[in-house]
């Protein structure tokens, strides 16, 4: 959400911004042609109401002197401008409506930096801040060798029957599945696991929030209003809740309309929910297997910081993303994606990719996103800098990132894939097998 007085004041810098997103969007010019229509609309509401207190002194005066005459002229053009003042308010809002709807619609200007480009073909490998292919070669897990033609992971789920897509679709429609047993616990211990990982070693405090949440939380994490047809809905009208498609959605609006401390930045919250998405615009793509579910299960990190902290927090976030990989000995890959691909409410994101050897390619498992106070402003969000001084231009306004850390049923396949052996059986990475009661294996030929 953007500032209009911010627009004003650097409509050539906004617009050259605004060529590097993908998409047909609103000019500065555009904008301030309503602001301009708000404006006079202010100068006319706030000159009338200003006549009519005035002549509302002057009808005292008038009468004070019995001069009725006057008086009975003063009325008559108070009682006009009386009639004047409820248009003059309405259409008021109604500009102010029209500006905040145009605003509402404008995505998140990327750093200048960003890679431009029109889709992810254009996305850019990312080694870190100061790394290299080589320095993170010795950090990561390399691909895995097999002796064998290495199988999906629906062909590994559906063999040892953890994984029934026939019965979903009977129960649920398409995009369902039903984990069974011990690919069932797998994915119960891999959510369990980064949130474990992430509360005990990466600071952050674990939160179950609501799975319904109403239009507002949805506007301030920027689904609504582009992205309305992505959500499932319950209720009706104004009394109707969505399900939330990230827990982004309730982490981040857990400091909604609120007044923050420097001293208590950085907040950082994450959580292990179910997710639904329509996957809109998603029809024929990814249609066998678990890869593009209407629910899922995710754990969501969520930082509230400083403006000037929020670029290391960015780093710092794909590093617990990260941590969860490395743990699991996967071998993946971190694209900076390009302005042609980002979110909308990103400044920046980077896209860990996993290896999937079943496929033989890469496939994103969890995105981390840096906002700056994209949504801040959104869900007007501030904070009160230390020192008690005085700022002007009001309060300033938090940053906000979020990152799967990560897509539990996506790790799921991974795990499949990449710990898959001849017999159809699929080892259990070491930092499972607490979470699995001790068992070394799942599946497999008996």
């Amino acid at each position: 959400m953007f500032d209009i007085k911010w627009i004003r004041n650097n409509a050539e810098a906004f617009d050259a911004a605004m060529l590097r997103r993908k998409g047909d969007f609103a000019t500065a010019a555009d904008l301030l042609n309503i602001d301009d229509r708000r404006r006079d609309i202010i100068v006319r509401l706030n000159d009338a109401q200003e006549k009519r207190n005035a002549m509302s002194k002057q009808i005292g005066q008038a009468k004070a002197q019995k001069d009725e005459a006057k008086a009975s002229e003063l009325m008559a053009e108070v009682a006009r401008l009386k009639d004047i003042i409820p248009v003059a308010e309405a259409d008021e809002r109604l500009v102010e409506q029209e500006l905040h709807v145009a605003l509402s619609v404008l995505p998140n200007l990327v750093f200048d930096d960003v890679p431009q480009g029109n889709d992810e073909s254009d996305n850019v490998e990312y080694f870190g801040r100061n790394g290299t292919e080589e320095t993170v070669a010795n950090v990561r897990a390399s691909k895995p060798e097999f002796s064998f033609a290495p199988k999906e992971h629906f062909e590994i789920g559906e063999a040892n029957d953890g994984m029934d897509f026939e019965v979903a679709t009977k129960i649920s429609g398409s995009r369902f599945v039903v984990l069974k047993g011990q690919i069932a616990r797998l994915e119960r211990a891999l959510g369990q696991f980064m949130l474990d990982l992430h509360t005990t070693e990466h600071g952050y405090t674990e939160v179950q929030p609501p799975l319904l949440v109403r239009d507002e939380a949805l506007f301030g994490t920027n689904q609504l209003p582009k992205f309305e047809e992505d959500l499932f809905f319950a209720g009706h009208g104004d009394g109707r809740l969505a399900l939330i498609p990230t827990a982004e959605v309730p982490l981040t609006n857990l400091v909604r309309e609120s007044i923050l401390s420097e001293e208590e930045l950085p907040l950082r919250f994450s959580a292990l929910t179910p997710c639904f998405r329509s996957e809109a615009g998603s029809a024929g793509r990814d249609t066998r297997g678990m890869l593009r579910q209407h629910q899922f299960n995710k754990v969501e990190m969520v930082s509230i910081t400083l403006p000037n902290a929020s670029f290391d927090e960015h780093e710092r976030m794909l590093g617990c993303a990260e941590a969860v990989l490395k743990k699991l000995g996967l071998h993946y890959r971190v694209m900076d994606l390009c302005t042609g691909d980002i979110g909308f409410g990103a400044k920046r994101t980077y896209d860990l990719e996993v290896w999937l050897p079943g496929q033989d390619t890469y496939r994103e498992i969890s995105s981390v996103s840096i906002c700056g106070d994209f949504q801040a402003r959104r869900m007007n969000t501030q904070y009160r800098p230390g020192g008690g001084e005085k700022l002007k231009g009001g309060l300033p306004f938090v940053h906000t990132l979020n990152g799967s850390g990560t897509a539990v049923g996506r790790c799921l396949i991974a795990v499949l894939e990449n710990y898959q052996q001849e017999d159809g059986s699929v080892l259990i990475p070491d930092v499972l097998k607490s979470y699995m009661g001790g068992l070394t294996s799942i599946g497999g030929r008996s």
